[in-house]
């Protein structure tokens, strides 16, 4: 794949010259089980040696997908809404929790994935949730940390750092595929661009750089081209100046991941 990385590469360079540094991490999501494709991912992980987090959804994950975690340091599940079914009333985006629906009822379907991922990975479990397609309301992100969670994570760069008390937000910022265009890898040259227009705002204090920058995967759908534009572009990052983040499965005393 010929891939102009220049925009890239030249806004890195400005970074190493004035002494910046980019917190960088990635998601995954959609897991459910060990698949060829979810080894593929974690071989990417290894080779480059950035760890994955690991959006598994409750409902529909394997038991035996807790062995190969346990097995594999370098990929951290994390919780990825209930069901990831779509219940978004007709003519509203795809969401699995949205205002058409109570409350309480999002509130008990968050607790019981929290639940049984607990029961499938132990303590390797990282109490961030991830809702489905990125969208939930901010009734439900205020009740999150009642039942457990500490972190969450949806797309965009952040307002603030942490969405409600004891519940930090870490989004993602970049994700590879053309969902409208049957998944295929959006146009490469223009996702770098974008890439390095993100970095500069960064720089210059429009967008939060204390907020790692994330790269948004699904190991699932992932065709050549995708694989091969997502190595390249760690690649890139990994060339620095980057100071990979990764969370842990207990906090410490400010509310953030120790």
């Amino acid at each position: 794949m010929n891939v102009d990385w220049s925009p890239l590469q030249q806004e890195l360079a400005v970074w190493r010259a004035e002494g910046l540094t980019l917190p960088l991490w990635w998601r995954d999501d959609d897991a459910v089980r060990r698949t060829p494709a979810l080894s593929q991912l974690q071989d990417m992980s290894e080779r480059l040696g950035i760890a994955v987090h690991l959006a598994v959804i409750p409902a529909r994950a394997y038991p035996d997908l807790g062995t190969y975690i346990e097995e594999t340091p370098g990929l951290i599940p994390v919780v990825h809404g209930w069901s990831h079914d779509d219940t978004a009333p007709k003519g509203l985006k795809r969401s699995e929790f949205h205002d058409a629906r109570p409350l309480a009822d999002m509130v008990a379907d968050c607790a019981t994935g929290l639940e049984r991922l607990q029961s499938i990975f132990g303590p390797q479990l990282v109490p961030m949730f991830v809702p489905p397609w990125n969208r939930m309301p901010d009734d439900l992100i205020q009740a999150l940390p009642g039942i457990g969670f500490h972190m969450v994570s949806t797309f965009t760069p952040r307002d603030h750092m942490f969405a409600a008390p004891g519940l930090l937000r870490v989004n993602t910022h970049m994700d590879p595929i053309n969902w409208r265009d049957n998944g295929h890898l959006h146009d490469a040259d223009s996702l770098v661009k974008d890439i390095a227009k993100h970095l500069v705002r960064r720089r210059i204090g429009r967008f939060d750089n204390t907020e790692p920058f994330g790269i948004l995967t699904h190991h699932l759908v992932h065709d050549a081209p995708i694989w091969a534009f997502v190595e390249g572009l760690l690649e890139h990052l990994l060339a620095g100046p980057v100071d990979l983040w990764q969370a842990n499965s207990t906090r410490n005393e400010t509310g953030e991941q120790a």
